[in-house]
């Protein structure tokens, strides 16, 4: 899995995670998150005949938060993700922490399969 767009402020402030397999749907969620900025964001490029895009919004977030996006389980039919919310190191003390709502955009080899997806919080 390989980590090819992030930005921590879109237009959607719920949590989603969901699997892209086509270009247009794709081209769909940029024209939804550049509806509010100007320049808007290029859409990556995905052989969509090789691969399959992975898209997680994580919803309002406060401090500085990466997700790690693993295999938990894979069987015949399907694969299950876990997303975990990890704490980013900062130096130094941090009084403000600054609200965002980020996105990551992953690509991996394209399976047959269903995919699902579990959210860990701590």
């Amino acid at each position: 899995m390989v980590l090819i767009d992030h930005h921590n402020f879109i237009n959607i402030d719920a949590f989603e995670a969901q699997v892209i397999r086509d270009a247009k749907s794709l081209r769909k969620f940029y024209v939804e998150i550049n509806k509010t900025r100007k320049p808007g964001l290029p859409v990556p490029v995905v052989d969509f005949s090789q691969e399959l895009v992975i898209l997680v919004c994580l919803g309002e977030q406060k401090g500085d938060k990466a997700p790690v996006l693993s295999k938990l389980k894979e069987t015949d039919e399907e694969i299950s993700m876990v997303l975990e919310l990890v704490e980013v190191e900062k130096d130094g003390d941090m009084t403000v922490q600054a609200i965002n709502f980020p996105f990551y955009l992953y690509k991996m080899p394209l399976v047959d399969k269903t995919i699902t997806f579990q959210r860990i919080d701590h």
